[in-house]
């Protein structure tokens, strides 16, 4: 079993209010610098095995103080990286709301193509984002624990596919700045574990000495 903890970054000056999509050079702010050190405690209990991250900066710097703290570097994936939003990158939000694609984006998103030469539909990121996390669990192996940071509509994008659930429902599900959401793979289908989580333990979650030993394990913990 591959347990993959998905990571929003944290927030941003623009966030909730720009679509910044691939725009270069959108930083955390202080408040999402705050929510990166947090998390970082939060994962202290934690054996990652890979930190993996899209390309953009704001997820680079979420898992930077978590990559401090493990020394373990930080794997960029491009098949994780925000969806191409087109001409309405940049865009303010209030304003894409009167355009009438967004509606159609709301109510049936699996049809939706976003405008522009850059534009991808959402059929296209799922599909890579989950070849994307499948690939890591390959090469991570079974035993693996690792860490994804990407973006909300990505990670619900990979938690509609986890869950079974058809790429219009996705919607549905609220990913948080900063939110844990964790997914186990196994050999005949995905569990999802937690959902947009912004507090309390996690390495409960992480198969425990405790749960092993309940299912009759005597073998001794393997030391750092």
């Amino acid at each position: 079993m591959t347990t993959v903890i998905f990571l929003r970054h944290g927030l941003t000056e623009s966030t909730g209010r720009l679509l910044t999509g691939r725009m270069p050079g959108v930083h955390l702010d202080s408040r999402g610098l705050a929510q990166a050190a947090d998390l970082a405690k939060r994962l202290a209990g934690i054996r990652l095995s890979a930190i993996v991250s899209s390309p953009l900066e704001r997820c680079r710097e979420t898992v930077q103080p978590i990559a401090d703290q493990t020394g373990l570097p930080i794997e960029i994936e491009p098949g994780v990286i925000e969806c191409g939003y087109g001409d309405w990158t940049g865009r303010d939000l209030r304003h894409l709301t009167k355009d009438p694609l967004w509606r159609i984006l709301q109510t049936h998103p699996s049809s939706v193509v976003f405008p522009g030469a850059e534009g991808e539909s959402l059929r296209a990121v799922q599909y890579r984002a989950v070849d994307a996390v499948r690939a890591w669990n390959a090469r991570l192996g079974a035993k693996a624990a690792w860490l994804c940071c990407t973006h909300a509509d990505v990670i619900r994008l990979v938690l509609a596919d986890a869950l079974g659930m058809h790429l219009d429902e996705f919607q549905r599900l609220i990913i948080d700045p900063c939110s844990v959401s964790i997914v186990r793979y196994t050999t005949t289908r995905p569990f999802v574990l937690r959902v947009n989580d912004t507090g309390g333990d996690l390495a409960s979650l992480i198969e425990p000495a405790a749960r092993r030993r309940s299912r009759g394990s005597t073998r001794p913990r393997a030391t750092p």
